[in-house]
């Protein structure tokens, strides 16, 4: 995309040097490189603009952190796109680099996405600031498409947490655990993604350099709010989930504490009529009960009359 104020030309090119007549135009133009495995494309964008060998490096290896750094002709910043697939309620993870220069944004993705799709619509349409402002703009664009992306991300998972707290309370069990331990991963996975962030927004805001225009400070401050709030309600979930682990163990416990009291309870009962059958099973010759006619019933009747009363005593003491 290349566009100004009052112009915009969209193309997909089929050979990188036709992006190279872009290069010293006035407007600002933004490249989208989809798919990292062709390194010839990306050495010859590097060599037309001349970008330091490590950046290009960068590129390639997508297990980097979120982070800024700067390169006085343009500056490097590594984000990570976070998606929540419903499918297999899973997060996934996409390293996308940004080269901002004075009039050109050059962004990389792992794979296509959508995230950029309303920025695309608002360049095409002129909507809003965007064409009205320089390339520090839409990369504040593409940053803060992403980072709205996160607050999605977080309503999902919020609604997961309460779902599961009701299962934990009304019926804990193995699978729910392991719900839980895959949950905790993911917060730890989505920390892991949008904490550093915070100090790449904060560079930005304040990095001493004549590609960062004074409006666009402005919107940074904004990304760097919302960083903010998203980092909290991360935290804030990563608490809830810590404290369901205990509901977990707290409700299992208490399960087992229900079934050994009833088992308890029966066993006490049973001890006092043991003794008796005890008693009475012994095979001394001389047992004046086992003469009587009305022995059987008798023993009958008193074993039963133990167990009710001991029965009624444990419900008069609530332990039943």
């Amino acid at each position: 995309m290349d566009y100004d104020e009052t112009r915009f030309e969209e193309r997909e090119v089929k050979e990188i040097e036709e992006c190279f007549l872009f290069r010293e135009k006035p407007t600002v133009t933004w490249m989208n490189v989809d798919g990292l495995h062709q390194v010839d494309i990306l050495e010859k964008l590097g060599e037309c603009y001349g970008l330091h060998p490590l950046v290009l490096e960068d590129i390639l290896n997508t297990d980097q952190r979120p982070k800024m750094e700067d390169y006085e002709a343009y500056l490097y910043i590594v984000l990570r796109d976070l998606d929540y697939r419903d499918e297999t309620n899973e997060i996934e993870t996409d390293q996308i680099s940004l080269i901002v220069g004075s009039n050109f944004v050059f962004s990389f993705q792992e794979r296509p996405g959508d995230t950029f799709d309303p920025i695309r619509e608002r360049i095409r349409n002129n909507k809003g600031r965007i064409r009205k402002f320089g390339a520090d703009y839409l990369a504040y664009a593409l940053i803060d498409s992403i980072v709205d992306n996160y607050f999605i991300i977080l309503e999902k998972l919020g609604e997961k947490i309460e779902w599961l707290e009701e299962k934990l309370v009304a019926d804990p069990s193995h699978e729910t655990l392991q719900t839980l331990q895959h949950l905790k991963r993911e917060m730890l996975f989505l920390r892991k993604g949008v904490w550093p962030l915070r100090e790449v927004i904060g560079g930005l805001e304040r990095e001493e350099t004549s590609l960062i225009t004074g409006p666009t400070r402005v919107y940074l401050r904004d990304i760097y709010d919302h960083t903010i709030q998203t980092i909290d309600t991360i935290e804030t979930y990563r608490d809830m989930v810590s404290g369901m682990l205990d509901i977990y163990l707290s409700s299992v416990s208490n399960r087992l504490n229900s079934v050994m009291k009833v088992l308890t309870v029966i066993a006490t009962i049973f001890m006092p009529l043991t003794f008796l059958a005890g008693i009475y099973g012994m095979n001394f010759k001389f047992m004046p009960e086992l003469e009587w006619r009305w022995g059987y019933p008798t023993v009958w009747l008193i074993m039963v009359g133990t167990g009710i009363s001991m029965l009624l005593y444990f419900k008069s003491k609530r332990w039943l």
